[in-house]
């Protein structure tokens, strides 16, 4: 469950506080003044907007004074990009950064971040929308990598990924019809671009990934868990990083 925050002053406060929203539901079609001003500090801060009907915030509501408006906080602050190429410099080793599509299940996502503290990456990025954020199970499932491994969140993902590209990164992504992951060199600067877990990568994405790794499978049904994925190709590139 998210960190919910229910009521009109709770929200405005919370966002004045710049304590990171993921999510705000307002109540659609309230005119009123203090809601008004609540989604304006909120498109501030880029959070994402749903505008809902009240049966939609009674079924979210924990307390039954949500006042027209419910905003889901995160557990956790995110990092910017910057900082997780800033944590790559002090190590003095080239950048290792995770890329999720759309990860939509929250213990996939921290046994992500798990793994990659585990093979010794730099951090996570993720997307702003259709995707879940840092919510108290993500930061179970890590087990405490969350607090190790920074976590970014970006407007647009494939905008991030080429502006990481001009400045020498190179871009794995996970799916079927690539090359066999251990025929593959993927040492330096190097992304990791895992897909939604029903979807896969999705194809924008793909075309802006420099490689495509498939990981061969004897077994019976033809895909394997998101994280599992995650960390079959992970420890392959921390094995070649030496």
């Amino acid at each position: 469950m998210e960190n919910k925050i229910e009521g009109r002053n709770a929200v405005l406060e919370a966002l004045r506080a710049g304590k990171p929203i993921d999510k705000l539901y307002v109540l659609d079609g309230c005119p009123d003044g203090p809601v008004r001003t609540i989604i304006r500090e909120a498109k501030k801060g880029d959070t994402i907007i749903n505008y809902v009907k009240k049966e939609r915030l009674d079924q979210l509501s924990e307390t039954g004074h949500h006042q027209g408006v419910i905003a889901m906080a995160a557990s956790y602050e995110y990092a910017t990009v910057e900082d997780i190429l800033e944590k790559a410099r002090e190590k003095g080793e080239a950048p290792f950064i995770f890329v999720l599509d759309n990860i939509e299940d929250p213990h996939n996502l921290g046994a992500m971040i798990r793994t990659a503290n585990l093979a010794g990456a730099h951090g996570v990025i993720i997307p702003k929308r259709r995707a879940v954020g840092l919510t108290p199970t993500v930061a179970r499932t890590s087990a405490g990598a969350i607090n190790y491994t920074p976590v970014a969140k970006v407007t647009n993902l494939k905008q991030t990924m080429e502006q990481l590209k001009k400045e020498g990164m190179w871009f794995v992504c996970a799916d079927m019809d690539g090359t066999p992951y251990y025929q593959m060199d993927l040492k330096g600067p190097m992304g990791l671009v895992i897909g939604n877990e029903g979807e896969g990568v999705s194809r924008l994405i793909k075309e802006t990934c420099d490689f495509v790794a498939s990981i061969p499978m004897k077994g019976d049904i033809d895909s394997l868990n998101a994280s599992v994925a995650a960390g079959v190709l992970a420890f392959e590139i921390a094995r070649q990083r030496g």
